[in-house]
Formats: structure tokens, sequence, C-alpha cells
């Protein structure tokens, strides 16, 4: 069962730009991971620029480095 998270900065997508980013989301995830619709579970979290690097980089991308499907261009 696929549960794919997203944050990222404040896009302020509009509903029908949500709905086709998570349907074409929901679509890799069938594709790529045989998985079907009903149990793909998609998490969209914008963060604000100045809390990246505390609430994300910090605590999710840092220690986990090598260890990312694809780990982040830069460094903080």
């Amino acid at each position: 069962m696929p549960h794919i998270k997203v944050q990222c900065y404040p896009k302020h997508l509009t509903e029908n730009e949500m709905k086709a980013f998570v349907e074409d989301l929901t679509r890799l995830a069938e594709k790529h991971l045989k998985a079907t619709e009903e149990y793909v579970s998609i998490r969209y979290e914008e963060v604000p620029a100045e809390q990246w690097k505390t609430e994300v980089f910090d605590k999710e991308i840092r220690p986990n480095i090598g260890h990312l499907a694809k780990d982040p261009g830069y460094d903080m």
C-alpha cells in the first residue's frame, strides 16, 4: 500500500491544480508500484521557506541522505 508524502514551499495550487497533481501521483503509483487507486494515500504539506531548514531538511532530509529514493542537490 503506497503512501506518498510531498512537502514543498507554498505553491498556492488551485483546487483544479491540486486535483490534477493528486491524480498524476496516483497514476504513477498505480503504474510503477502495481498499486490500485484505493490503496494509494497522499499527504501534501506546504512548508514556509523560513521553516524549511528546521522542519524538513534537518529532521527528514539530512538524517536520511543516502537512503532517500532521490537525494536533493543542495545542502543547508
